[in-house]
């Protein structure tokens, strides 16, 4: 391992021109190139003037590159989770400009040509700086804009070095998970550039695609409990493992049956880094033998459980001298750390009572048949009701199979009884095979809402395994799709039959979240109000295509392939 450097101080010291920083496609890309890069980038930002730039850019070393250009410019970097067009528009308002991805009809900053970094000066970062503003993840509402001062990037990348280091040595950084957020920055961009340790500028998105990079050589692996969850054993995990130097976990609780599948398939249990956007790190664990294993805090972090909340203070904190940090979990302290017991309640006044969302989702999960549960409260006209996205177990499925959904809905209703009122129920539902999760791993709110949209058709599985799926697909006459398509002839619009595809495919596979193109579409006659169709859905994992076959008793529909890609920085 090579000495380790200070955020601050990084281009001021620097390490030897040919110290590898990032390897691709292209080959290992060098401290010399990183340097020279940084340059043209803080010239860049410091012509075009501003303090504010939105940073969207897939490429690690590059976004590495412009992220150090621009505090080196004295600039503040805005990190967007994604680059959709909502999300940039949204910015606009809060920035001077956009580097890498910008709004359609805004020109991006481009680093500036043929200056030598090598002779570049470099002056120390002011530990104040104001380095940086996220987001969360917007998991339970619209995301929050949270400001970061270099003291708290630099302190946490510290601790990580001093808990972690020693372990996983100088292995290359492979990540599932997106440098967008702070998770991903910190472990896979300023952890390796502090610790002089390589990282992939590239993701990887797929199980294969963690198999592969392993077999070329030791790496340490940064992924989400969203990825871990999704290993399959049919891959030869076994040949690999032994190049695993260290393996983490963050974003959320790591299922049982994935923590199980890092044992058996990997080899090794995580670590799994308890923090969130607002408090960075706070504890970290590793259950190699033991299920239960409390959380350790980490080096400066102070915890304590007040008022059924964990409370944290923290030097990864901007927080005034004496104030606690008060957490949205519920923790009981034991020496040297804490145990985790589930979230605070979410409260919510329905019919003039007061309803726990938390409780009713930690009810549908202790009841059996799911194994996943979320609540959600949706508005349908002048009042609001409860609706359930699950993750049915293997009994939940079974169950569905003689009487359809409502069969499953009913029995988690009958199960829910004894503890709500009858006027606090679930009234819809939905069942996936996985949760919907963005380039982050987490599940929206927003995302959890659009399965209850009323433009979604109402459907039945027929047939399903694990890369295809034959739904029984009603098409209502009085869907909004028909109206003004066409007067006296209505007909369902070609775009639609592929948005149906594309929505349904997500709720039966794990699919990348973003829509790359589409392939060999093809619309043979046109589908009426009150069809009732059968769509054949096959995932192609390796190639990230969705094929889709729309078909009735009249014959062919529509048919082609969705081509899905990362979305992951």
């Amino acid at each position: 391992m090579v000495e380790p450097l200070a955020l601050e101080t990084l281009l001021v010291h620097g390490r030897s021109a040919g110290h590898p920083v990032a390897r691709s496609e292209d080959g290992v890309r060098d401290f010399g190139a990183l340097r020279a890069r940084v340059a043209g980038w803080r010239t860049a930002f410091a012509a075009h003037g501003g303090q504010r730039y939105a940073l969207f850019i897939e490429d690690t070393f590059e976004f590495a590159a412009a992220l150090l250009g621009a505090w080196h410019a004295g600039v503040c970097v805005y990190l967007p989770a994604d680059a959709r067009p909502a999300t940039l528009d949204a910015l606009k308002a809060h920035v001077d400009g956009f580097a890498g991805r910008a709004p359609q009809g805004q020109g991006p900053l481009a680093p500036a040509g043929n200056e030598d970094g090598s002779t570049a000066a470099f002056q120390p970062l002011s530990p104040r700086l104001a380095a940086l503003v996220v987001y969360t993840s917007g998991s339970s509402g619209e995301p929050t804009a949270i400001p970061k001062r270099l003291s708290q990037l630099s302190s946490e990348v510290a601790t990580l070095g001093r808990l972690f280091d020693a372990d996983v040595g100088d292995a290359p950084v492979l990540a599932t998970v997106s440098h967008q957020h702070i998770y991903g920055l910190l472990f896979r961009v300023l952890w390796p550039l502090t610790s002089g340790r390589p990282f992939d500028a590239h993701v990887l998105p797929y199980p294969e695609d963690i198999l592969a990079a392993l077999r070329t050589g030791p790496g340490l692996l940064v992924a989400s409990p969203a990825h871990l969850k999704r290993l399959p054993a049919t891959l030869d995990w076994a040949a690999v493992r032994g190049n695993l130097r260290g393996l983490f976990s963050s974003g959320g609780p790591l299922t049982p049956e994935a923590l199980q599948a890092c044992r058996d398939l990997l080899g090794r249990a995580p670590v799994e880094v308890y923090g969130s956007s607002e408090t960075g790190g706070v504890a970290w664990r590793q259950r190699d033998t033991d299920d239960s294993a409390s959380w350790r805090t980490m080096p400066g972090v102070a915890v304590r459980a007040e008022d059924d909340a964990l409370r944290v203070q923290s030097p990864h904190l901007d927080l005034p001298p004496g104030e606690w940090f008060t957490t949205e979990d519920r923790a009981r302290p034991v020496p040297g750390g804490f145990e985790l017991l589930g979230r605070r309640d979410r409260l919510l006044k329905l019919e003039e009572k007061r309803v726990s969302l938390s409780a009713m989702e930690r009810a549908l999960v202790a009841g059996g048949l799911l194994r996943e549960a979320r609540v959600l409260p949706l508005t349908e006209g002048h009042r609001v009701i409860l609706a359930v996205v699950g993750v049915p177990d293997a009994e939940g499925w079974r169950l569905q199979e003689p009487g359809g959904r409502r069969s499953l809905s009913q029995a988690l209703r009958e199960k829910l009884a004894p503890h709500f009122e009858s006027s606090a129920l679930p009234r819809r539902f939905r069942y996936l095979e996985a949760m919907p999760v963005n380039s982050q791993g987490k599940s929206t709110e927003a995302a959890l809402a659009a399965l209850f949209d009323p433009k979604r058709p109402p459907f039945r599985v027929l047939e399903r395994s694990d890369e295809r799926v034959l739904l029984a697909v009603e098409v209502p006459a009085n869907s909004p799709y028909f109206d003004g398509h066409f007067p006296g002839s209505p007909i369902l619009p070609g775009v639609v039959q592929v948005e149906w595809s594309l929505l349904l495919g997500r709720e039966h596979f794990a699919l990348p979240p973003d829509f790359l193109r589409i392939e060999t579409l093809k619309f043979q006659q046109v589908i009426a109000p009150g069809t009732l169709l059968s769509l054949e859905l096959t995932w192609a994992k390796e190639s990230g295509r969705l094929g889709f076959k729309l078909t009735s008793a009249a014959g062919s529909h529509a048919s082609g392939r969705i081509v899905l890609g990362g979305g992951a920085g």
